[in-house]
């Protein structure tokens, strides 16, 4: 059942569990391409339902609800199947890999991850991709593996890749030159700095900017969105996490990008409407229209999708 959740996220030292008030609506509707609504948050979590409902109130017309296990995955496609506002992507996360191949059961989760990619309004393999942060040398093999069965699985479904980078930026880049990277590649929660920017400008491949880019101490990543071609930029929450200021420490939430949006303008010193105009353009560029394919009422018949107004 996808009216519910599946997952919590811990508990945290300070901060407030009360979810932010909503900020202005953004005049010029954006996408939210990467959030984890299967999260349960703050002291009273808020449904996916109503999650999608406060978004469209401030101008977010769609999310990438993305899984990172089978059983996220499986919920994500099943929720995208069934709300217009919704698209999906699966995954088995690259943290989760090695204790996977430990158990003899990695290469099983990957071919239930491919079988998933198939289903209807999935757009997208990821998150995938490698992190050094949590994995020691011993876990790379397992990242490496998976990484790059990710990658054949977005080729042979003709799907966009987003990718997990964390303290890997040159074994990422590596990889995707040496398997080659699908058309359409996106750096999830850009993480890097300029001169990663530049690398994925000569590629062509996105750059989405999540809530961190907000942050006092997050200079490089404003480095990067500074050097980073208007055409390859988008935003996201990777919600619940990295809520974006003024509202850090609190539960984050589709609801909240317009707070990045602005952000990034000043940043860029760039008008906001068509900042917001490049991101959503940018957006479907990389996943599609979010009404490209139907989807099913409660009796599994198909219905319309609505378009995006603007």
């Amino acid at each position: 059942m996808t009216d519910g959740h599946l997952r919590s996220r811990a508990a945290r030292d300070g901060g407030s569990p009360a979810y932010p008030a909503a900020p202005e609506p953004l005049a010029v509707p954006v996408y939210d391409n990467h959030t984890h609504l299967e999260v349960a948050d703050g002291a009273m979590p808020i449904a996916p339902a109503e999650h999608l409902d406060r978004a469209a109130a401030v101008g977010i017309a769609g999310v990438v609800q993305v899984g990172t296990d089978v059983a996220t995955s499986e919920w994500s496609a099943e929720l995208a199947a069934r709300d217009a506002r919704v698209l999906a992507a699966v995954s088995i996360h690259p943290n989760d890999a090695p204790e996977l191949a430990a158990e003899g059961s990695l290469d099983e989760a990957l071919t239930a991850i491919d079988a998933l990619a198939a289903r209807p309004r999935v757009v997208a393999v990821g998150e995938t991709g490698l992190d050094w942060y949590r994995t020691g040398a011993d876990g790379r093999d397992p990242q490496f593996h998976s990484f790059e069965a990710h990658i054949d699985i977005a080729k042979r479904h003709g799907l966009a890749l987003q990718i997990h980078d964390r303290d890997a930026h040159d074994d990422v880049v590596a990889t995707l030159l040496r398997v080659g990277a699908p058309e359409r590649t996106v750096f999830h929660c850009f993480s890097g700095d300029a001169s990663l920017a530049r690398v994925c400008a000569e590629h062509g491949w996105f750059l989405s900017f999540a809530g961190n880019v907000t942050f006092k101490n997050a200079e490089n990543l404003r480095e990067g969105l500074r050097a980073a071609p208007r055409e390859l930029v988008m935003v996201e929450t990777d919600a619940p996490y990295l809520t974006p200021a003024p509202n850090r420490g609190r539960p984050n939430a589709p609801y909240l990008v317009p707070h990045t949006v602005r952000f990034m303008a000043e940043v860029l010193g760039a008008d906001v409407d068509e900042l917001s105009a490049q991101i959503a353009s940018n957006t479907e560029r990389a996943y599609g229209r979010w009404d490209a394919e139907p989807v099913s009422g409660a009796d599994g018949a198909p219905t319309a999708s609505p378009s995006r107004n603007t």
